[in-house]
């Protein structure tokens, strides 16, 4: 696939919402990667928030990663609205896929299979929704520890799959992750240290 700008492509179609508001499905990782991105968004989309992480294999963990999400919407200035909606939490999905996987660093198959995974159910979700939604994005690209250029690649794949619309991004850009770490202290947010699942934390902690 052609290497794109994403940011370039990101303000290109934020250009065109000049004069309307048009309706945006923003899959959301976690509460402080998502405060930055709805931040800037707000401003010219309806944003629906949709929580979908398979990966978080600890029902505790995804609990109150979920309930830190429903907690900074309204907090949170903004001049459009903001909504909240649910996938299925269903980590055997996320287990399923990475069978093989669980030894590979972190950054490699399988992460990528995992963004398929999470950006397939927010594509499908609105492939489901019609006429509910004009685009669908992802905040993984704010954080500096996810490769910006395969999400959007999958995006892109997935906007033709179900024929819906991506909105390409690199969150990170124009000091994204940094204002995400002060809203997060802002608004006092659970930060966590791992990605989610439970071989990034096994990295991190050395867990067995």
């Amino acid at each position: 696939m052609k290497k794109i700008n994403a940011q370039l492509a990101l303000e290109a179609e934020l250009a065109k919402c000049q004069g309307k508001t048009p309706s945006l499905l923003l899959h959301v990782c976690c509460a402080p990667c998502s405060s930055y991105v709805l931040e800037y968004l707000a401003e010219y989309f309806d944003i629906t928030v949709f929580f979908y992480n398979p990966n978080i294999t600890d029902p505790a963990e995804y609990e109150k990663r979920a309930a830190e999400e429903r907690r900074l919407i309204p907090l949170l200035k903004r001049e459009h609205r903001i909504d909240y909606a649910a996938g299925d939490y269903d980590p055997e999905r996320f287990l399923a896929m990475a069978q093989g996987l669980e030894n590979l660093p972190e950054g490699g198959a399988r992460c990528f299979g995992c963004y398929r995974l999470r950006l397939e159910a927010t594509a499908a979700y609105m492939a489901a929704h019609p006429g509910q939604f004009d685009y669908f994005a992802t905040t993984l690209t704010v954080s500096p520890h996810k490769n910006a250029a395969k999400l959007n690649e999958i995006g892109e794949e997935l906007a033709a799959k179900y024929d819906v619309r991506y909105l390409p991004s690199d969150f990170k850009k124009k000091g994204g992750y940094l204002r995400s770490i002060e809203l997060s202290r802002q608004y006092d947010l659970y930060r966590q240290d791992f990605c989610g699942c439970e071989f990034s934390r096994r990295l991190k902690h050395g867990d067995d």
